[in-house]
């Protein structure tokens, strides 16, 4: 419990800091903000979509199939509750 509370007063702390004191023109949100919205990075994230959309689209597709298959079976396992 004291662990926690000790995690916790830090974390407070960490983002009291992160969003309040200033470190030159902006706090430190201030600086991952200004950068996060800089052409540089937005060509970053256009980037990762491409070349990561047809993975995850693979990986959408199999775990939906997975998915329908457990509940099939789960369906298949299970005589009394099918529908009369």
């Amino acid at each position: 419990m004291i662990r926690f509370l000790v995690y916790l007063a830090i974390a407070i702390g960490i983002v009291y800091f992160a969003t309040t004191v200033p470190l030159g023109k902006h706090t430190l949100v201030g600086h991952i903000r200004a950068i996060w919205h800089t052409e540089e990075v937005r060509d970053l994230k256009d980037g990762v979509k491409e070349k990561a959309g047809p993975a995850v689209d693979k990986l959408e597709r199999g775990v939906k199939a997975g998915y329908k298959a457990a509940s099939d079976r789960e369906g298949s396992q299970h005589p009394a509750q099918a529908p009369q």
